[in-house]
């Protein structure tokens, strides 16, 4: 079998029909083409196009269902199973085998590994021992074919998937094709590699990329960040050592917010009298 074939769409001349199937030839190879994986009337001698890969059993065959994702194109696949000490395993449509996408080519921490009902931007490659295995695309290939997105898209809401994780930030594809960012700042948890997001859309960059924010409005937010900052309270005997004069690494470092939005939830809170200011603490009023 010539492995250079698996993971592609190839021209396949029908030979021959043989119990439960047809006998194609691709390239001078003959492979196997089931009953089930054709998707048209079948003629013999006429060109069809399939998609070639090795089957559960390490067997070359043949399917008439073309994948998006292939090793000359991207498409989405959704995850189907999770293997922490192997990778994840995604479904490229094909009935009868899912490929997997090693922990080589996942985020060094597994709490953002996706999860099974995520989806992967992936294309296919053959490892060193010859095996199908899927990739996720690369940040210079979304650069390379980049939909400039229109300025008109500012404060809108967008729906997105995570391709890329990194301590920088999190990159989203959008539903519309277009490359935006999720700074650390602009989120409250680490989204996973895979997970649909919805974000609004806070610039929109002269190279046609956008920035999102996965935070709410300041007025939602501050009402957000003060319920976080009382839970706190209560879950620490309703005393903390942060207060408006604090350090703003260490208020980011406790609530992932920066001082100015501290700040408003403190006065938030304080405007409630649910708390007071103190010889360097707050602390709930009783």
């Amino acid at each position: 079998m010539n492995h250079q074939l698996l993971g592609t769409i190839q021209k396949a001349k029908i030979l021959k029909k043989i119990t439960k199937g047809f006998t194609i030839s691709v390239k001078g190879t003959e492979l196997f083409l089931a009953d089930e994986q054709a998707t048209e009337e079948i003629e013999l001698e006429k060109a069809v196009e399939v998609f070639i890969y090795e089957n559960k059993r390490g067997q070359a065959v043949a399917t008439m269902t073309l994948p998006e994702a292939t090793r000359d194109s991207y498409g989405w696949a959704a995850v189907a199973e999770v293997l922490p000490h192997l990778g994840v395993f995604v479904d490229i449509g094909l009935e009868d085998k899912d490929i997997l996408v090693s922990s080589d080519h996942l985020p060094l921490l597994k709490s953002v590994w996706p999860k099974e009902g995520d989806f992967l931007f992936v294309s296919l490659e053959i490892d060193k021992k010859g095996r199908l295995l899927a990739e996720p695309i690369t940040e210079r290939e979304v650069l390379d074919d980049l939909e400039q997105a229109p300025q008109s898209l500012l404060h809108t809401v967008v729906t997105a998937r995570v391709y890329r994780s990194t301590k920088a930030g999190s990159a989203i594809l959008t539903e519309e094709g277009y490359r935006g960012f999720i700074h650390p700042h602009e989120r409250k948890e680490e989204p996973r590699l895979g997970e649909t997001i919805e974000g609004r859309v806070i610039d929109v960059k002269e190279d046609g990329t956008i920035n999102v924010s996965l935070r709410p409005l300041k007025q939602e937010s501050m009402k957000e960040d003060a319920e976080t900052i009382y839970d706190y309270l209560l879950e620490n005997d309703g005393v903390m050592h942060l207060h408006d004069k604090s350090d703003p690494q260490e208020i980011r470092d406790t609530f992932n917010i920066s001082k100015a939005a501290f700040k408003r939830a403190i006065g938030q809170l304080l405007k409630a009298g649910k708390i007071e200011l103190k010889d360097g603490k707050t602390t709930i009023k009783h």
